[in-house]
């Protein structure tokens, strides 16, 4: 009796833990949370960030995309607004290897999962116009003199480069928990770390040039990374998941830092963003159902076909 008893005992406290842990959780509303899909779809969403920042990274650091480095791995429209940056060899030599990097992550894509060369490559929009729309609408003005270019120094590239490879670290942030098959696992979670090792280096090149002047305008790297996380987490819609390079003490590593090298939640985790947000982000509309801006026709595969079909904007 003694020992039922104790066993009785053992089961109520750890249903009562179990009740206080649901207690704590927060479920985040509908339009923050994964949409449902079978990891295959979710693979060939991010497909879609993948293949735009190779782009982005080539075009702007070689002149020349994927067609030029891997023949055959994507079909699709060809990119438009791309353009030589006019920037360090320091600067030049990260952005190619990140860049050659993605292109490595699409291949093993192809050779890891059902999907196959060539990967269906959405219409990419890297223009100076689509860049210039959004520190327009980050800085709440109407004009720049000249307008913002990301190719026209260090500064602005590196700034362009971080923000890319924020979402795309970001969503395979949320994508890990999601996917199942050992070697499907193995796929993601080594893109997951080589994108977070990358995004980390150039938070870090930001970092050390904080303080400088983005040239032709007033306004420094702090105030354009500020501003621009500003208008990301408003597009998104779920929250502050993207920051600055300074903040409040506050909100700082252990409440003991202003820098913001890495940025983070309250534990100094990673923070996750799922289809919807992500879609609100680079079509810079606020609503995931309306493309434009970086992708002004939309993603490609069937996950981004049902968000539109079932209106999950």
């Amino acid at each position: 009796m003694a020992t039922r008893s104790c066993l009785y005992a053992f089961l109520v406290l750890v249903a009562s833990q179990s009740s206080m842990i649901q207690a704590q959780i927060v479920i985040p509303p509908p339009q923050c949370r994964p949409v449902l899909a079978v990891p295959l779809e979710k693979i060939a969403f991010l497909v879609n960030l993948i293949i735009y920042k190779a782009e982005f990274f080539l075009r702007a650091s070689f002149g020349a995309g994927i067609d030029s480095f891997s023949p055959g791995l994507v079909q699709g429209p060809v990119p438009f607004g791309g353009e030589i940056a006019r920037v360090e060899n320091e600067t030049r030599a990260i952005i190619q290897e990140l860049g050659l990097q993605s292109v490595g992550h699409l291949r093993a894509i192809v050779n890891t999962t059902l999907l196959s060369a060539p990967l269906a490559r959405p219409q990419i929009d890297m223009s100076v116009e689509t860049f210039n729309a959004i520190i327009l609408e980050a800085f709440d003005t109407f004009r720049l003199l000249p307008p913002f270019s990301v190719y026209h120094n260090d500064e602005s590239l590196l700034y362009a480069a971080g923000a890319v490879s924020s979402l795309l670290h970001q969503y395979l942030t949320g994508l890990i928990p999601q996917i199942i098959g050992f070697a499907e696992q193995q796929l993601v979670a080594g893109i997951a770390v080589s994108e977070a090792v990358g995004f980390g280096v150039i938070r870090a090149q930001l970092n050390v040039l904080v303080d400088e002047r983005v040239s032709p305008y007033v306004f420094d790297i702090k105030t354009l990374v500020n501003n621009t996380a500003n208008l990301t987490n408003f597009l998104g819609g779920c929250g502050v998941k993207d920051e600055g390079l300074v903040v409040p003490e506050e909100l700082g590593a252990e409440n003991r830092t202003t820098t913001n090298v890495v940025p983070a939640d309250v534990n100094s985790l990673a923070q996750p963003r799922y289809e919807r947000e992500i879609l609100r982000i680079v079509f810079t509309t606020g609503n995931a159902t309306v493309p434009g801006g970086f992708f002004p026709n939309g993603f490609n595969g069937t996950l981004y076909q049902r968000i539109v079909a079932l209106g999950l904007s």
